[in-house]
């Protein structure tokens, strides 16, 4: 189990304070779905969706690149 969750409606990293999924997040995640990297596009997809109604003000380019720019 990761330490490194989201605070929402921020999506704030629980542990580091950074935006979230957080550089050790995103090892972790790399790690969780190193076999199956569509299923972490699903996975990802979905929070960039619920971080968008959270965060209507943030730029969605900017979400898209956090939330999907750094998966394989």
């Amino acid at each position: 189990m990761t330490r490194h969750g989201p605070t929402l409606p921020l999506w704030l990293c629980v542990t580091c304070d950074r935006p979230w999924p957080c550089l050790a997040r995103r090892e972790e995640l790399r790690g969780e779905y190193a076999e199956d990297s569509c299923a972490l596009k699903l996975y990802m997809g979905m929070c960039l969706a619920s971080a968008r109604q959270d965060m209507s003000w943030a730029r969605p380019e900017a979400l898209r690149l956090r939330f999907l720019g750094w998966v394989p």
